[in-house]
């Protein structure tokens, strides 16, 4: 088995297959885990995933969170409280895929780190990666997790480039203890704690926006001339870097779905399958329950193109709901933070029903099947 990417979604396949005893060989880029563009925010379903694959959060560092703060309209400084309906987590991407691709290891998987994919290509015999060094592998099936980009020759169908993922570490005046929204111009923030007296400010940016996000001072100023309370919040903030770290090209609302003639051993798992939307967190928790259910699908001996219909069918609902809570903090802020307001068990509902597992979806590890895709 070849599994093209680290990341959450490419090494928890590679947890499943390798403790089931296949030969694993997972490919990272990589020679070291680092941060990558991501609000990291880890809810129920994600703990859930973690937690069954071996990854012991608060053993980690990882800060719990039990709130959620909305920023109201511009001229006011106070913010909507909600309380989560579960415990999320913050925690750096570096020390979680560090943790993850450990794991992988454990399990018996073989990593080689710090070469990336050039190309794939599909053979009598199976699939083949050509790596940076010029070095082929092969193997009858291949997981795409690659994340955010596609695999040259491998696009994703229906993605619709344009939206702009910014992230930036800092040091705030006074200590962050809840997960924070912060609405400016065409889009929103995500500001959570992280390790070390950290926060993580992340952020979907519009086409047209791009240039805030090549400096931390500028970034840091679009933001807190959002909300009264983000520029409250940020006053004095020391960014952790001279420059945020950017990826442009997200295809946010991307659902993969198979076209005719799909090879039935290409896995798509992770971004390479469905980038939901940035609002409710749960980009994560997609990735990991993704690959843990690719790789339950082909120990089970399914074709790719069952475990994609099925996973579509998954994730069409949260992915509908994300967008539209989405749509509204984006275009009327004051209006998304009244109703949380005055309607906290309907944001509570929200934001059970877009989680893919956890509490109420603890079958993350079956999918029904029984039916094929209407879409």
């Amino acid at each position: 088995m070849l599994i093209a990417g680290g990341g959450p979604a490419g090494a928890a396949a590679a947890i499943v297959l390798a403790r089931a005893g296949c030969r694993v060989l997972l490919v990272e880029r990589e020679a070291a885990p680092r941060e990558k563009v991501c609000g990291e925010f880890l809810g129920a379903d994600a703990h859930a995933c973690l937690m069954a694959l071996g990854i012991d959060l608060a053993a980690l560092g990882a800060v719990p969170m039990t709130e959620a703060h909305i920023a109201r309209q511009k001229g006011r400084v106070d913010a909507v409280a909600l309380t989560l309906p579960f415990t999320a987590w913050g925690l750096p991407r570096a020390i979680l895929d560090g943790a993850l691709l450990d794991a992988a290891a454990e399990a018996g998987a073989t990593l080689v780190r710090g070469q990336a994919v050039r190309d794939a290509s599909r053979g009598a015999d199976g699939w083949c990666l050509r790596l940076a060094n010029g070095k082929h592998l092969t193997a009858p099936r291949l997981v795409l997790a690659t994340g955010k980009h596609a695999l040259r020759g491998f696009p994703r169908a229906g993605a619709v480039d344009g939206w702009i993922g910014v992230k930036l570490h800092l040091w705030l005046r006074a200590p962050l203890h809840a997960v924070t929204l912060l609405p400016f111009g065409s889009g929103y923030a995500g500001l959570q704690p992280s390790t070390d007296g950290e926060a993580n400010l992340c952020a979907a940016l519009a086409p047209g926006l791009g240039a805030a996000g090549r400096n931390s001072e500028a970034f840091l100023a679009m933001v807190s001339a959002g909300s009264a309370l983000g520029a409250t919040i940020l006053e004095g903030a020391r960014p952790a870097a001279p420059r945020p770290l950017a990826v442009g090209g997200v295809p946010y609302g991307l659902l993969h779905r198979d076209g005719t003639g799909a090879d039935p051993a290409l896995w798509r798992v992770g971004d390479q399958f469905a980038v939901i939307p940035s609002f409710l967190g749960d980009g994560i928790a997609m990735a990991l329950v993704g690959g843990m259910v690719a790789g339950a699908a082909i120990l089970n001996g399914e074709p790719a193109q069952a475990f994609h219909s099925a996973w579509r069918r998954r994730l069409a609902a949260p992915m509908r709901m994300a967008a539209v809570a989405g749509f509204v903090l984006r275009r009327s802020p004051g209006f998304f933070a009244e109703i949380v307001a005055n309607a906290p068990d309907v944001a509570r509902f929200i934001i059970k029903r877009t989680r893919v597992a956890g509490p109420g979806r603890s079958d993350f590890m079956s999918l029904d099947r029984g039916r094929p895709d209407p879409r």
